[in-house]
Parts: C-alpha cells; sequence; structure tokens
C-alpha cells in the first residue's frame, strides 16, 4: 500500500512560496490500478514523483508497505528505487541505442550479469510484442512501440509499483487504447501496483480501479471509478465525467422540442441490473403521460455498465410523480436536469 500522509509541496522562487500540494492524505491499495486525474498545474505530476522521492515534500511521509520513504538515507532509497518502475509521456528513449539496449539499461546499472540481462530481454520483447523490432532504433518505431520499449525498460527489474505520469497523451485513440490494454495485463498478470496521472477522463474509465481528483494541489474527490463516476460531487469531477458520460442535455436537443418547459426533463442513471430491464417500456405502458427518449449514452467500468437516459415527462402532476417513484423502485436513479449551456 502506498500511503500520503499529510503531505505539503512548496516551492521557492525570488522569495516566493508557491503551494504545490497542501495536505494531502491518500491511500492507493496494492495491487489496483490508481488513476490520479486534473487540469494542468492541479499537482498530479508533483505528487506521482514523490512516491520515488524524485520530488521531495516540504512536508508529511511518504510511507510504501510500511516504509516512511522520506526518512530512508540516499543508499537505502536507491535500493527502494529499484522496486518502482516509471514510465514517461515523451518515452525518454537513448535516441543512440537500440530497443534491446534501451530495455536492458537498468540492469546493466544495477550489475545483472550478461546472461541475466539476455534472458530477461527476451522474455520482455515476447510480452511487448516487439521482438522483431530488437535491435531497432527508437527514430523507426511508432509512437506506440516507443511506449511499449518504455514500459518494457520500466518492467525490466520486476519492479512492484509502475508510475505512468501522462503516458498515453502523446498517442493517437488507437495507439492508447492499446496501450492501455498493455497496462492492465500487466496489473492483473503480474499484481502490480500502477498509479497513473492524466487529465483525460476516459483512461480513467478504460483501466482505473480507484481514482483522486485534484485542483490547486488539493485532492477534491476521490474513491472507487464506478462510485465516483455514478455519483460525482465535485464540480470538477462533474466536468471531467461529462467527457465521457454525459450529465446534462445538449441544448440544441432542447431546440427541437415542440414544449421547451425545462422542468419536464429528466436523466435517468441505470446501473447493473437496471440497465438490462425494459424500465422504460413498463413506464410507457403502466403510466398515463407523454415519454420522450431525447438523448442516451453507456460506459462499461471494471465490467459494471452504467447508462444514462435523458426523457421529458408530459402530464398531469400526481401522475408524473407515480412514475418517478416507480423508475426508483426499478433501481433507476432519477433527477430532474439541468441543460447544457442554458
Amino acid at each position: 500500500m502506498i500511503q500520503f500522509k499529510n503531505i505539503s509541496k512548496y516551492y521557492e522562487q525570488n522569495g516566493q512560496r508557491t503551494p504545490a500540494l497542501q495536505q494531502i492524505n491518500l491511500q492507493i491499495p496494492e495491487g489496483s490500478i490508481y488513476g490520479l486525474i486534473g487540469y494542468s498545474g492541479a499537482g498530479k505530476s508533483t505528487l506521482v514523483r514523490l512516491i520515488n522521492l524524485l520530488e521531495r515534500p516540504t512536508s508529511g511521509q511518504v510511507i510504501i508497505n510500511q516504509k516512511d520513504y522520506t526518512a530512508l538515507d540516499a543508499k537505502a532509497l536507491r535500493l527502494e528505487r529499484a522496486n518502482i518502475g516509471m514510465v514517461f509521456q515523451h518515452f525518454n528513449l537513448l535516441e543512440s541505442k537500440t530497443v534491446a539496449d534501451n530495455i536492458v539499461m537498468p540492469l546493466k546499472l544495477l550489475g545483472y550479469s550478461k546472461d541475466e540481462c539476455a534472458k530477461r530481454l527476451e522474455e520482455l520483447l515476447d510480452f511487448i510484442d516487439l521482438k522483431h523490432k530488437k535491435n531497432a532504433y527508437p527514430d523507426e518505431l511508432s509512437g506506440g512501440q516507443k511506449q511499449r520499449v518504455g514500459i518494457a525498460r520500466a518492467l525490466a527489474n520486476h519492479p512492484k509499483i509502475l508510475l505512468c505520469d501522462e503516458a498515453t497523451s502523446a498517442l493517437d485513440p488507437q495507439t492508447t487504447r492499446s496501450v492501455l490494454a498493455l497496462l492492465k495485463k500487466i496489473n492483473r498478470e503480474q499484481n502490480i501496483t500502477i498509479v497513473i496521472v492524466t487529465h483525460e477522463m476516459d483512461v480513467i474509465e478504460s483501466i482505473c480501479d480507484y481514482v483522486a481528483v485534484m485542483e490547486s494541489g488539493q485532492i477534491i474527490e476521490s474513491g472507487s471509478t464506478i462510485d465516483i463516476f455514478r455519483d460525482p460531487q465535485h464540480p470538477t469531477t462533474q466536468n471531467f465525467i461529462q467527457t465521457v458520460l454525459q450529465q446534462h442535455l445538449p441544448v440544441n436537443i432542447l431546440k427541437t422540442l415542440e414544449n421547451q418547459n425545462q422542468n419536464s426533463i429528466y436523466c435517468l442513471q441505470f446501473f447493473g441490473q437496471s440497465a438490462q430491464e425494459t424500465v422504460v417500456q413498463k413506464a410507457i405502458q403502466q403510466f398515463d403521460l407523454q415519454l420522450n427518449i431525447l438523448f442516451a449514452n453507456m460506459t462499461e467500468i471494471n465490467g459494471n455498465v452504467i447508462g444514462q437516459m435523458f426523457i421529458q415527462l408530459l402530464g398531469e402532476a400526481d401522475v408524473i410523480r407515480d412514475c418517478t417513484a416507480f423508475f426508483e423502485q426499478q433501481g433507476v436513479r432519477i433527477k430532474q436536469s439541468g441543460v447544457e449551456g442554458a
């Protein structure tokens, strides 16, 4: 487990003290994929660099598996860092070295024998499916291939923790999906704890078990990914969720309606079993009202389906009240919905 206890980080420049992190308390479960998301300047990259002490906190403790990293001397910290791999946004490969040389570089620095390096290299090339690029140089590789080499290098020493700092933000969507699938495979097959820094909510949606949302050097919301998606509390979190799962009815859809009464618009949220039931059809059959389906979308998080549907309910107030109660009885969350841009 990775623990941040009362972490604060300040930078000094021209006599000015600028806070980067303020009173961070966070636990990252062992074996999980944990996402840190926030806009630029939120402090997420600074926080992830505290895990291997590339950055040192001004105050507070970084504790990994009950060991206080902030209290270690230089020699002990070097030994512990061998258990932590890091993947970077821009790959950080040595252009003058081949794929093979880039991957085994950390092993050579740690004193592994030539035979040990060769054996581990073949394992990693097979794992990332780049055996045919063993002797290629970085400028002969695609962006996705470069990142796979970066991941293999980070895995060379059998780390227990893998840190990914915007590891997919320089990649196209299709390549991003393949890299995320590889990271998920690493986590599931090797039980490596992965901490991902990103500003893209679809990365969180795709592979993260947990997420912490950061703003102005603070954690404003955290929890399991499924819970955060189902019920985001902070406006910043809601904005991130909006990029993946529509939270408001687009105003251009409202303009196409003959009856533009915004108070008649509701958002239904389906989860688990309710996402598989014909709840809307039953409501149409059971209640004497007009139900217009305006917009719907769906996503899957860790095997759980979350669906949202925006509807317009027109009819007598008591019938609408009974209908909304029916939805809730069926395990569907329902609330009156605002309109995006209205």
